[in-house]
């Protein structure tokens, strides 16, 4: 899929039993989710990639923990989740594998 600027965006997919989180993104924006580790919640640090439900994705890290905040800003989100930092790191190692 065309992004509006012409280059690639794809959805990424988490879920869990309980839930399902798409989040649509350009792949290049993506492979910045690599900074992870600087976007650094106690410093109210994030990085804005991506749309989910028509509002902007902002990813940030407290302690081991990775969070999804989403929502008009990264400080009155609407929906939030943690995840593995891990998880995140893949999202972006195969983000950069096809950018």
């Amino acid at each position: 899929m065309l992004n509006d600027s012409g280059g690639s965006a794809v959805v990424v997919k988490l879920q869990t039993e309980t839930w399902e989180l798409n989040i649509w993104a350009p792949v290049a924006d993506l492979v910045r989710l690599r900074d992870i580790r600087r976007a650094d919640w106690d410093s109210r640090r994030s990085l804005a990639v991506g749309i989910c439900a028509g509002s902007p994705v902002f990813w940030t890290v407290q302690e081991d923990q990775a969070a999804i905040l989403i929502g008009r800003d990264d400080e009155t989100w609407d929906i939030g989740i943690s995840l593995p930092i891990e998880t995140v790191d893949e999202i972006a190692r195969l983000a950069d594998e096809h950018n």
